[in-house]
């Protein structure tokens, strides 16, 4: 473990008086407390043992190119409050089958962020079987976000997640900011699936901005949550910007959500509202503004309340209705043989739309349940 002073620290004969070893014992005191106060307010480390047996020694902490033991969790919970994390270098990740996460972070007050040139590294391919989370082997998660209060991520490059990227769970007031997450490594047979990038659940007051995603699975899913933004930014390869699936799960609220806009090129879905059949739960207040589009390979704009994890029954139940739903400014084109909508509903109330214009494709024959003065399929 290395420590780098950040601290201006007192010459060594500063404040004595000669002849009152009191006052030597005071300025000794004070020296002690002023080198404590350096080692404290910054540290490097450079191994993964360092990192979480010295977490709590510092508030500015750089994780200059550690290589995490397969098996083990880069484990930055419980930080203490106003504490900086820098990512330095490459980080990179052993191999074994395990739930993870690979990354862990919880705490009040955190900046965590990237410097120039690093990379986390998850190793993704090591695991990538085409199954995802469904089967195969066992995959670890990608990066915990959980119980961060009042917090910033920034700038973070990470790539090759084996499953999901972010895992956003009990946090409140976190901000991230200009995220890169690049898994189009795993755009091979047998590669990467389940990739989301952002996962949320539980959750109030998320702002994500600035993003920049490839990957083969939600860019954005919102399972659980109130007050969440996700601004300016591009998403490809994947399944574009999801709330839900919602219900099933001990917290199924979905509230006062800001999506807008954001690219959506190369994938399955655009825009995308699903909603578990069966299930109870609340979908409210939720807009959708300057969403573009291209080569979109199934929906354009898809909600549906018949999901199910594989094939929609086509039947849709009402017992997570999706009420104050706002679609403006959606533009851009779907492929030749996919839909530029499709709605399933049995209880979708107080919608608006307006400047909606998706070309391509073929016209859905099996839209139900349109709310009132909404004419989409």
């Amino acid at each position: 473990m290395q420590f780098t002073v950040s601290a201006l620290l007192l010459g060594a004969g500063a404040g004595l008086v000669a002849g009152h070893p009191s006052s030597l014992f005071h300025s000794n005191s004070k020296h002690a407390e002023a080198a404590e106060l350096a080692k404290r307010a910054s540290c490097t480390f450079t191994t993964l043992s360092a990192a979480v047996a010295g977490k709590k020694s510092c508030t500015a902490i750089v994780l200059n190119g550690i290589a995490v033991t397969a098996g083990k969790t880069l484990d930055m919970t419980d930080l203490t409050k106003g504490t900086t994390v820098t990512f330095e270098g490459t980080t990179t990740f052993g191999y074994k089958e395990w739930d993870g996460p690979l990354v862990s972070f919880s705490g009040t007050d955190i900046t965590v962020k990237g410097a120039s040139g690093h990379v986390i590294d998850m190793n993704g391919a090591a695991w990538w079987d085409g199954e995802g989370s469904n089967g195969g082997k066992t995959k670890p998660k990608g990066f915990y976000a959980h119980s961060l209060t009042d917090s910033t991520i920034t700038g973070l490059n990470i790539k090759n997640t084996p499953i999901q990227c972010y895992s956003i769970n009990g946090a409140s007031n976190l901000k991230i900011v200009n995220p890169v997450i690049d898994n189009s490594a795993g755009d091979v047979t047998d590669g990467g699936h389940n990739t989301d990038a952002f996962d949320i659940g539980s959750s109030t007051g998320v702002y994500i901005s600035g993003a920049n995603v490839k990957n083969q699975d939600d860019c954005l899913a919102i399972n659980s949550g109130t007050d969440i933004s996700f601004t300016g930014g591009t998403c490809s390869g994947g399944h574009g910007l999801s709330i839900g699936s919602v219900g099933g799960r001990d917290d199924n609220t979905v509230e006062n959500v800001y999506i807008a806009n954001t690219k959506v090129i190369n994938s399955d879905q655009a825009v995308r509202i699903k909603t578990v059949s069966g299930a109870t739960g609340s979908v409210k207040n939720i807009t959708y503004s300057g969403i573009s589009m291209s080569n979109i390979a199934k929906y354009g704009i898809v909600i549906e309340q018949d999901y199910e994890n594989g094939d929609p029954t086509g039947t849709p139940t009402s017992g997570v209705p999706i009420t104050d739903v706002t679609l403006k400014s959606i533009t851009g084109a779907v492929v030749s043989d996919a839909q530029p909508y499709y709605l399933l509903c049995a209880s979708c109330s107080d919608w608006t739309t307006s400047g909606i214009a998706i070309t391509g494709g073929k016209t859905s024959k099996s839209c139900k349940g349109e709310p009132s003065g909404v004419k989409l399929c």
